[in-house]
């Protein structure tokens, strides 16, 4: 008699290979529209589903998880980040988690390199007055940026996608410094000819470009609040692909409409969808929608990901990205 295959609930759309492929392997319940559960949702899904396939629209808090049956034995989050889920409260009650590390790290690089590019070369004030048709043709004066080629570049965050951002910008000639909870071992360091800084605030004043590509922990978050984004200079332009609650927002948009920054490159937010309205009204910003890791390829080996995590436990074996409360 074949044995009843494991019970999976996916809270939002995923590409058309992953969903045929995870339907093929157990018993799938998909999401039929492409919005985020309700907290209702949530709850039925938790209380009726062997494995939880959540992204990061879904917060799994302690409240939640004191909900869920007896049936729930893990949530294999579709992403890499984990702080929308409460892993320790999920530990405590004997559900395993695991995400999907390291398949996006080159796709978000290259979108810290693109709002580089975009802020000191001003791409979105050309773009605004070409989608306006306001433009009156070429002049000797007209949109100057700056070239990145010998500009300092301050990594906050060296991991994975802080190494890839680095070795980007050095092929553009870029100098690059960084600043990490644990300096990198003499021979990367060599490899990726980065200078480190023990002092956060030493190097993020002397930075002409500072990226953040850092995780957020209750020890990041507004990392760099209103006295340390006072230190960068004039001229400086911050970049964001990691988390938006690292930098104070509302203290940032101060910053950039009094001129005390030059620009900045956001692909995450404070508070998700509910951006400072006079940070969108800036004209030396680039804003984009959380799109960093937004590649095809990326999304099939998220799932991949997510699918060997829920086989492997299927199998009776720990999956192999589980997370733990001593990794955050």
């Amino acid at each position: 008699m074949p044995t009843e295959r494991l019970s999976v609930v996916v809270t939002r759309r995923l590409p058309e290979v992953v969903e045929t492929r995870i339907s093929e392997l157990f018993d799938v319940r998909l999401r039929e529209n492409d919005e985020p559960m309700s907290r209702a949702e949530l709850v039925e899904a938790v209380q009726s589903a062997d494995i939880l396939v959540p992204t990061v629209t879904d917060t799994i808090d302690a409240g939640l998880i004191a909900q869920a049956g007896e049936r729930l034995k893990l949530i294999a989050n579709y992403g890499a980040g984990v702080d929308h889920i409460d892993v320790a409260t999920a530990r405590q009650r004997g559900v395993l988690v695991s995400n999907t590390p390291g398949v996006l790290t080159d796709d978000t690089a290259d979108m810290t390199l693109a709002l580089i590019l975009a802020v000191t070369r001003r791409i979105p004030e050309g773009l605004a007055v070409m989608q306006k048709g306001d433009w009156k043709g070429w002049a000797p004066t007209a949109f100057l940026g700056g070239r990145v080629a010998g500009r300092r570049l301050g990594i906050l965050g060296m991991g994975r996608i802080g190494q890839a951002v680095a070795r980007r910008a050095a092929a553009f000639g870029m100098q690059i410094h960084y600043h990490n909870r644990k300096r990198l071992r003499p021979e990367t360091e060599h490899e990726l000819q980065a200078t480190y800084w023990e002092s956060l605030d030493q190097m993020v004043a002397r930075m002409d470009v500072l990226s953040i590509n850092c995780p957020s922990t209750p020890s990041t978050f507004h990392l760099m609040n209103a006295r340390r984004l006072k230190l960068m200079k004039p001229s400086a332009v911050i970049v964001n692909t990691s988390r938006g609650e690292v930098i104070d927002e509302n203290a940032l948009t101060r910053m950039l409409r009094v001129g005390e920054l030059a620009g900045a490159g956001l692909d995450v937010y404070e508070h998700g969808t509910d951006i400072n309205p006079r940070l969108r009204e800036l004209p030396n910003v680039a804003l984009l929608p959380h799109m960093g890791s937004a590649t095809i390829e990326g999304r099939i080996e998220m799932g991949e990901k997510v699918i060997i995590n829920i086989k492997t436990f299927e199998d009776g074996h720990r999956p192999p990205d589980q997370v733990v409360p001593s990794m955050l």
